[in-house]
């Protein structure tokens, strides 16, 4: 499924996610995987302990971007129990691309699209406000999910509504309000919604991941990159 997506966007002109391409200059990739042993020293349950963790890199590079995640195995969903399942099949695989900058980064369409649903899925860990718009792709739709917006992102949209290539129609959200996550946008793409509506799973089992592959390709190719940097 990766290789249609790379395919359907090679005759497609595209808009930067945070409204400029990403790069090694801007962007420090961020590891919240197990192998991370700096994750230790950090109490994830409280946010604010959390925020300065993050903000504390990115100050220190120099960085207005932190970014990383796709199919990354992360160590900070013990947090809260929205991902707590039986043992093994704890959610702890992260299915879309975080994008860590301060409250209130615009946030932009991709591709054009209207709104498919949108929601707030409230509760410490959830996603807070959630957008999720339907793209069409010479006939193939497309699902992009935008989550941990801001309350304001909500008011006034309709369901249908058309949001054009390069309109900005959301904001990376305060916490608490964005599920009570240091400030970032988790961007997602789907193929299929699986009849839900507002909401999609973010996070995966291990058990679940070749199921999701298929659904989820790299978000990657619509933030985009510039030069040589790469995520993690």
């Amino acid at each position: 499924m990766q290789n249609n997506l790379i395919s359907l966007l090679k005759d497609q002109e595209t808009f930067p996610v945070m409204g400029e391409a990403l790069d090694k200059f801007n962007t420090l990739s961020l590891d919240f995987s197990p192998s991370n042993r700096a994750l230790d020293t950090v109490d994830l349950s409280d946010t604010r302990k959390f925020d300065a963790f993050v903000f504390e890199q990115l100050a220190k590079s120099d960085k207005k971007y932190g970014i990383g995640g796709y199919f990354e195995h992360r160590a900070i969903y013990s947090r809260s129990a929205v991902f707590a399942t039986d043992k093994e099949d704890f959610r702890d695989i992260h299915m879309g691309v975080d994008i860590w900058s301060e409250s209130w980064t615009p946030v932009f369409a991709p591709l054009d699209g209207v709104v498919h649903s949108f929601q707030d899925n409230a509760g410490f860990g959830n996603y807070g406000p959630t957008i999720i718009l339907e793209h069409d792709l010479d006939g193939k739709k497309l699902f992009s999910l935008y989550g941990h917006l801001a309350l304001e992102d909500l008011k006034g949209l309709e369901v249908g509504q058309v949001i054009p290539k390069g309109q900005r129609f959301c904001h990376l959200g305060p916490f608490p309000e964005n599920g009570d996550w240091p400030p970032h946008l988790h961007f997602q793409l789907m193929w299929d919604m699986l009849g839900m509506v507002g909401d999609f799973p973010g996070v995966c089992s291990h058990r679940e991941m070749q199921k999701f592959r298929k659904i989820c390709p790299d978000p990657n190719l619509l933030i985009p990159f510039q030069g040589s940097y790469s995520p993690a």
